[in-house]
């Protein structure tokens, strides 16, 4: 039995932490013999082992999250572009998890957990390591999203994320570092999607080693359509509107999110004569949109911040479209969970999107910063699509590419290789 070490910095916090706990349940399943380990724990938990164990461990961690965290903002201009300096970390290669498995799979090692310095370190072990990409900042000199950057193609530097910007900033200096890690360690590429994996294809730190592209796995026998009457008097959300959900809403720090569009959108989608916005309802959910006035003219209702699949999977069937307008996303893991409940997907045609919403098949793309043509893509999912059966397309998409199964087969036939 092959022993996979999975190794993310948080458990379960995020796309990349959901991400790996559901493919370390999927491999399990799938006679892999398959762990986590994080870098630290909120909460005490039993499905990952923590690095950061004893009071030093963990008093050291916490400095180097918070380090990372405020330096890496302090350092960057007020663009809301995530970006990180890696400059902390900790030595993993004497962990006996990490001595005594066969494969090592990278997640998400930021916030001070793999500085570039100690992934190079992991050259020393002789062993196959697999990193999934789960946004670009394995590729970067720091920005974990590029919007329409270049630099990465070829050495970055005069970044204009940072406040002091000039050919040897601290975007050049990551990136040489990463550089010189790089080639001391040689590790497989996963890519979520299609356009991640062009990306890593193409990047100047990342395109000699080999790359994949396997998307990230989703327990579709678990996210499954719910009633949508019963979720919505469980909401206590009228069954006679029309509801539009939107997730991880609203993000004021992560401008990739689309909150301005997602504005632009419904003011658009209002402006349509056609449309009785007193029959729309916004449903949206996230950690910070309590009490915050969206400007938008049509009603909304914050679900807080959801901790809860169950409860996702009820936001889900209760919606009539899931609205996702976001600029820049490694896959789209909240698009994909909304069509294996059975709800369509507006969202715009860029990055990983394409991959999970297919136009007009089980949901709409839109060209990218077009509002307006979001907003028609909505009124047409609302009152002129089949809505049953983009339903049951959105559901059938879902489980044929991206069931638990299939994407644990996937994995297991890269690490097979990996072995022989």
């Amino acid at each position: 039995m092959i022993k996979v070490l999975h190794i993310n910095t948080y458990e379960g916090n995020g796309g990349a932490g959901r991400a790996c706990l559901r493919l370390n349940d999927a491999l399990n399943a799938n006679g892999i013999d398959s762990r986590i380990m994080t870098y630290f724990k909120f909460k005490e938990s039993a499905v990952t082992e923590v690095f950061s164990k004893s009071p030093f461990q963990k008093a050291k961690a916490i400095v180097n999250i918070l380090a990372e965290r405020y330096l890496s903002k302090a350092v960057t201009k007020a663009v809301k572009i995530p970006f990180s300096l890696q400059w902390f970390g900790s030595s993993i290669v004497n962990h006996p998890l990490v001595k005594d498995t066969d494969i090592i799979h990278l997640h998400w090692i930021n916030h001070g957990f793999l500085s570039p310095k100690f992934i190079g370190e992991l050259g020393q072990l002789n062993k196959p390591i697999v990193w999934t990409f789960h946004d670009s900042n394995p590729l970067t000199g720091g920005c974990h999203v590029r919007y329409t950057c270049q630099q990465y193609l070829y050495e970055c530097g005069n970044c204009p994320v940072l406040k002091n910007s000039n050919k040897n900033d601290f975007s050049h200096k990551t990136w040489k570092s990463k550089q010189k890690a790089y080639s001391k360690v040689n590790f497989s590429i996963i890519s979520p999607s299609t356009w991640m994996g062009k990306c890593a294809s193409e990047a100047s730190l990342t395109k000699n080693h080999t790359g994949h592209v396997i998307s990230n796995a989703l327990d579709t026998d678990f996210f499954k359509p719910a009633d949508k009457g019963e979720s919505r008097r469980e909401l206590g959300i009228d069954l006679g509107v029309k509801v539009i959900l939107a997730g991880y809403m609203p993000s004021t720090d992560d401008r990739h999110k689309g909150l301005k569009e997602l504005q632009e959108t419904i003011q658009y989608l209002c402006a349509d004569p056609g449309v009785d916005k007193d029959k729309l309802l916004l449903l949206f959910y996230g950690s910070n949109g309590e009490g915050i006035d969206l400007n938008i003219p049509i009603p909304y209702k914050f679900a807080g911040r959801i901790d809860n699949d169950d409860l996702l999977i009820k936001l889900y069937s209760a919606a009539d479209v899931f609205l996702f307008p976001s600029i820049e996303e490694s896959m789209g893991y909240t698009a994909l969970e909304s069509l294996s409940c059975g709800t369509p997907v507006a969202g715009f045609n860029t990055s990983g999107v394409p991959d999970v919403v297919v136009h007009k098949e089980n949901g709409y793309l839109a060209k990218l910063y077009d509002t307006k043509s979001l907003a028609a893509g909505v009124q047409w999912i609302l009152n002129e699509a089949d809505g049953t059966a983009l339903s049951l397309q959105a559901r059938s998409w879902a489980v044929s590419k991206f069931s638990s199964q299939v994407i644990a087969r996937q994995h297991i036939e890269l690490y097979n290789k990996l072995m022989s």
